[in-house]
């Protein structure tokens, strides 16, 4: 079975598609993670993004994999923390819009998946990487919101930015992640949408574990 969870940033996604994975006992898989593991790669390696050749030498050469905790490695090692960097936000989207990065890491997801029972997050997953999975789920927030989740992010990282700062970066990155040419960010047709401006986590999980039970 696949479930998808697709939406903008620090709308809930990752810890919810984790919490629901361990219920279901299925494997989680953060494809947004594995776009910011490129991304660190290509900063760390000093190659921009509109250096096509260099980015496709090392993208061939990169190792992206998920331990049996879940953390990310990139070439072996754990980088699950530093991807979360305000600095790495501000770079994903221009990587991720890379139809060569796309490529490769949406072979990877389907191969992952394709074998197990997987939730899956990201801005993709319903409509283009697996547009045939069982569940559908697209969560959104209010922007306020989403910045005071991003927030708290970044202070338990040791980092901080205003308010402010936090929500014209998040509307950059929406902007951005909806008008690019490819897999732009869009809800699927037969997603159901889910709103958790006002929800916790707990409440948010719950209602998917019960659409998904009722509608098995």
């Amino acid at each position: 079975m696949i479930i998808a969870i697709d939406g903008p940033s620090a709308s809930g996604k990752s810890t919810t598609a984790r919490c629901i994975a361990e219920i279901l006992g299925f494997i989680h898989l953060d494809t947004g993670a594995m776009y910011r593991a490129v991304t660190l790669g290509l900063k760390n390696a000093g190659i921009a993004t509109d250096d096509e050749k260099n980015v496709r030498l090392i993208i061939d050469k990169m190792e992206i994999q998920f331990d049996a905790s879940n953390k990310i490695l990139l070439n072996h090692v754990d980088v699950s923390s530093e991807i979360r960097t305000a600095d790495i936000s501000s770079r994903v989207s221009a990587v991720s819009a890379l139809p060569f990065v796309r490529e490769k890491l949406v072979k990877t997801q389907r191969l992952i998946a394709g074998e197990n029972s997987c939730v899956l997050e990201g801005r993709d997953i319903g409509t283009v990487v697996f547009p045939n999975a069982e569940f559908k789920f697209f969560l959104i927030a209010d922007i306020d919101v989403r910045a005071r989740r991003r927030l708290i992010e970044l202070e338990k990282m040791g980092e901080s930015k205003t308010i402010s700062d936090l929500i014209k970066d998040i509307v950059k990155r929406d902007e951005l992640d909806s008008s690019r040419i490819l897999s732009p960010l869009i809800q699927a047709k037969d997603a159901i949408l889910i709103d958790t401006s006002n929800l916790t986590i707990k409440e948010q999980i719950n209602k998917i574990i019960n659409l998904i039970n009722h509608n098995k």
